[in-house]
């Protein structure tokens, strides 16, 4: 049942005038080793500290507790891998099982409190198990996307110095197989750290040779004993997790225990109305922020039942794979980026695959990643007819900044904002100065310290890092690097990236707002719209369009139609007259389009291609396009 209308209003008040009464409140839902007397400790400022004298253990939350409870047979995740024909369901008893032996492993092999664990692996059950397994011994987990180029992984080992690496074979693409075993052994050979050993798990598909420091996952599992949960402090760290496309040393996210099990249990119940025994999908990877949270910690937490897909949106088998897995499993909810949407409208811009499943499960559409455009929300809603929510967060904050919260309160959806601030995040736009905007002016997106449980206290072993990138610019407040607006009734509307802002003859425009224009053009699949520098105007903008699956447009006439829309929604100052149809649009593997890179190639500077790329190629095919001088 629903709380009254006002219920998000008098949540949020008291979330920023009581932060510890509310946070206390919430920190109820936890089953605590020592329940902490003090929520908040902001004795160190910018360092603030949630639950500073609390002990608690992640893994007892997540399993042990709803065994204890009688609910052991309650399935806890659902194993769904098209690209190998595989299906498993584990209940909350089996993964604990697992879990614990495998912990096991983990402690037979020296891992103590504190250390730090490198997981490099594909979206299989056994890296699930091997989180939860770092969280019991109160190891912290560092999980680097499975498919990562060497040189990427030997960074992060570095920074991390794991004393145990955990990795599989192989991962499986749809029509191929990436060998992650030799690409784990080309990023020991450039690492100047060495763990202890590493554990490898033989996949079926492609087993791999074995050194002196593997140990093969499923013998030293048999052959260990169980481990029991080792209680942490709540301001000891769960897992650093590196942020996508940094170069030289990377920026490693610090979760705590304490603040993150209180912050994903409130969000489950308030944000996304979800609880025991319903059955709730990410369809994302446990190498993001979004697998982290949503796949593996938030709904094993309040007992829910989470599904792991190890597939594609289309191409596994196609573009119905989505609506497959919420009829076979009775998904109440789907969690995913607006780039899979748009791969899936590409391909059947009908939505003619959701009458081939039962979807009467399914009541809310959950979006994150990046922005969501009016466009992919107006197809959504259409095809599917349940409530689409955006979501706007980051790496860095761990859960939702903004959000329409469906179990506190849901409100109207204005397409084009994730709606509200969350609970806890003292939201801001600041102008160049520091001053606040107003109601619909654009500025700088920040929150003012202190941030709420369950964001990052710092940066892993770099405390001068994380002020220097994100409390310096405006003092007593964190920096999103987002720009945006609050409207009249409080909504929040994130434009880009502040550096996504392009100056065109003296004035800032937002290509957020250019490019939620181009998307609403029927022939339309996505788009990125980026500034190119001009002698005359300082930057000018171009449109990179892809066009939806069997539409064919005269690139003249579609130019000619696009130009004049952004004339008449955006006004002639925003001097869009380049557009250009081209077959894809570089991203990184969480969907992000990569505009940055596309930006520096456009002005003819040397751009590093990101770590995260998903395909090299689809950037470096756009090079003769880019390159074009504006006016030709």
């Amino acid at each position: 049942m629903h709380a009254t209308m006002d219920a998000y209003r008098r949540a949020y008040e008291q979330s920023i005038t009581d932060p510890e009464g509310f946070w206390g409140e919430a920190a109820e839902a936890v089953e605590w080793v020592r329940k902490p007397s003090r929520v908040l400790d902001s004795s160190r400022p910018p360092f603030h500290r949630w639950f500073p004298d609390g002990e608690l253990n992640t893994c007892h939350n997540a399993l042990d507790r709803h065994v204890a409870a009688g609910h052991g047979d309650r399935v806890a995740l659902h194993y769904d891998s098209p690209v190998t024909d595989t299906r498993r369901s584990l209940t909350y008893a089996e993964l604990l099982e697992q879990t614990a032996r495998f912990a096991g492993v983990l402690r037979g092999l020296g891992v103590e409190r504190g250390d730090r664990v490198v997981i490099y692996m594909p979206m299989v059950p056994q890296a699930v198990v091997a989180m939860l397994a770092c969280a019991r011994i109160g190891a912290v987990h560092s999980v680097v996307f499975g498919g990562f180029a060497p040189k990427e992984l030997a960074v992060r080992i570095d920074d991390a110095r794991p004393k145990v690496v955990v990795s599989a074979s192989c991962g499986i693409e749809p029509g191929r197989t990436v060998h992650y075993k030799p690409m784990l052994d080309e990023a020991l050979r450039l690492a100047e750290h060495t763990p202890d050993r590493c554990v490898i798990l033989q996949r079926p598909q492609a087993r791999a040779d074995m050194g002196e420091l593997d140990l093969d996952w499923d013998e030293a599992a048999a052959a260990a004993e169980p481990a029991d949960c080792v209680p942490v402090a709540a301001t000891d760290p769960l897992y650093v997790l590196y942020t996508s496309g940094t170069t030289g040393r990377p920026k490693g996210v610090v979760r705590d225990n304490g603040g993150h099990a209180v912050a994903l249990a409130w969000t489950m119940a308030n944000t996304y109305d979800v609880g025991p025994g319903d059955v709730w999908w990410t369809a994302s990877d446990v190498g993001w922020v979004v697998g982290h949270s949503y796949i593996v910690y938030a709904p094993l937490l309040v007992g829910a039942t989470t599904v792991l897909y190890e597939g594609k949106p289309v191409g596994t088998p196609d573009a119905g794979a989505f609506w497959r897995v919420i009829s076979d499993y009775r998904v109440k909810a789907l969690f995913t980026a607006p780039t899979a949407l748009r791969a899936v409208r590409k391909q059947d811009p009908e939505g003619e695959h959701t009458t081939r499943y039962d979807l009467s499960s399914l009541r809310c559409l959950f979006m994150a990643g990046e922005r969501l455009d009016p466009d992919t929300y107006a197809w959504a809603s259409k095809v599917l007819g349940v409530p689409v929510i955006d979501n706007w967060w980051q790496t860095e904050t761990g859960w939702p900044i903004a959000s329409n919260h469906r179990g506190l309160e849901p409100m109207p959806v204005k397409p084009g904002s994730p709606t509200v601030p969350s609970p806890g995040y003292d939201l801001h736009v600041l102008d160049a100065d520091g001053n606040e905007c107003a109601p619909g002016e654009e500025g700088s997106i920040v929150l003012r310290l202190p941030l709420p449980p369950g964001t990052l206290p710092t940066l892993w072993n770099d405390d001068e890092r994380y002020v220097d990138s994100y409390l310096s610019r405006f003092p007593g407040h964190y920096l999103t690097g987002d720009s945006g607006y609050v409207d009249e009734d409080g909504y929040v509307f994130v434009m880009g990236r502040t550096d996504d802002v392009i100056n065109v003859a003296g004035h800032r425009l937002s290509t957020g707002s250019m490019e939620a224009v181009v998307a609403s053009h029927p022939a339309v699949a996505e788009c990125a719209v980026i500034g190119v520098h001009d002698p005359l105007k300082g930057q000018v903008p171009r449109a990179l369009v892809v066009l939806k699956a069997g539409v064919t447009a005269d690139p003249d006439d579609l130019q000619g139609e696009l130009v004049r829309m952004v004339r008449e929604q955006i006004g002639p100052v925003a001097a869009l007259k380049e557009v250009a149809v081209v077959p894809a649009l570089p991203k990184t593997r969480s969907g992000k389009i990569l505009r940055r890179s596309m930006r520096l190639m456009a002005d003819g500077k040397e751009a590093a291609v990101p770590s995260t790329i998903e395909d090299p190629d689809v950037l470096e095919a756009l090079r003769p396009v880019l390159r074009r001088e504006p006016g030709q």
